[in-house]
């Protein structure tokens, strides 16, 4: 299958500035995003998971360059859309931003209180001019039954609805433009269980009707293993591991990937649970560790993990970690 996506070594670090009345001088970077590397096929869910400020949300953002990368390329299709955004026309970035859109955390704050619905789900017709003015009304009407809402929503403001359907009218956003990809941070994460299940269902349905690749971004391990094909873990600004989602979560290899798997819920009070409780905090993304990132909080740590950086493995088909000691797990 072709890869609708490939990132390659992308890096995005935001400078950090000393205190100045007229001046300011950098002091430092935060090492947001650092060199991460992985591809999306078409038509497929890649799940992206780890704790909060690992970066998640900068990757995504810095894939549709809602934030521009510091370095590395993300391949749309065989076309570089880093130097597209950079260098390329209006209309080029505009054919580009049609295909690649975002559904974003908390559907409170990314929808306009003041428009309407019917003015929200048409601003991407009025910005891109892909539709006649006179077929923006059906194709309203079209994209609000494709997420489960009535024709008569349209007229509506924002705060009339429940977060499940605000969330649904973020999607038909989303969809508005007809795009191949899109970015789904934690969609689910402010709503109710129940309606959780519906929203996860309708990006599936989306998928199979309009052929939709997603990179799938939450904390939510059970979402993530209901919705994703493949699932990647992400540990201050790095990819450590990746595999299918079956794998990773019946055999993780990564000594953090097994801390966050262990952490999740068993709905069976008879089975015994090996919690692992990481010791200390996250380190800071200003000056990250040397060596591996995550040694300083790992109970199988040695003088080697500290002093030397392992390489990402291929350790099983289709199974890639990045630990020295990743095969003692297997």
């Amino acid at each position: 299958m072709t890869a609708l996506i490939e990132v390659k070594d992308l890096v995005k670090y935001y400078p950090v500035y000393s205190r100045g009345i007229i001046l300011k001088k950098t002091i430092g970077r935060v090492h947001a995003v650092d060199h991460v590397s992985f591809s999306i096929d078409q038509k497929e869910t890649v799940g992206l998971v780890g704790e909060s400020g690992c970066g998640k949300t900068t990757t995504g953002k810095v894939l549709i360059n809602l934030e521009p990368p510091t370095s590395g390329q993300v391949l749309f299709n065989g076309t570089d859309s880093v130097q597209i955004f950079r260098k390329g026309s209006r209309e080029e970035k505009l054919k580009l931003r049609r295909s690649m859109q975002m559904v974003f955390q908390n559907p409170y704050a990314s929808l306009d209180p003041r428009m309407t619905v019917f003015d929200i789900i048409s601003e991407p017709f009025r910005i891109h001019r892909h539709i006649p003015r006179n077929e923006w009304e059906d194709k309203v009407y079209k994209l609000l039954e494709l997420v489960g809402l009535e024709p008569y929503h349209a007229e509506r403001y924002p705060h009339e609805f429940s977060g499940g359907q605000r969330q649904r009218i973020c999607i038909a956003r989303a969809i508005a433009v007809d795009p191949k990809f899109i970015i789904a941070d934690e969609p689910v994460s402010s709503l109710d269980v129940s309606i959780r299940a519906q929203i996860l269902n309708l990006i599936m349905e989306l998928q199979e009707r309009l052929g939709i690749s997603y990179l799938y971004i939450s904390h939510d391990l059970s979402s993530v293993r209901q919705i994703s094909k493949r699932v990647m873990v992400m540990y201050l600004g790095e990819i450590v591991e990746s595999a299918p989602t079956e794998k990773l979560f019946d055999k993780p290899l990564h000594p953090y990937t097994r801390a966050l798997m262990s952490a999740v819920p068993v709905p069976d009070p008879k089975r015994k649970i090996n919690i692992v409780l990481l010791p200390g905090e996250v380190p800071s993304p200003i000056n990250p560790p040397s060596g591996c990132r995550f040694h300083p909080r790992c109970q199988y740590a040695t003088s080697k993990c500290g002093a030397e950086k392992p390489a990402m493995q291929l350790l099983d088909n289709d199974h890639y970690a990045s630990c020295h000691y990743a095969t003692q797990f297997e």
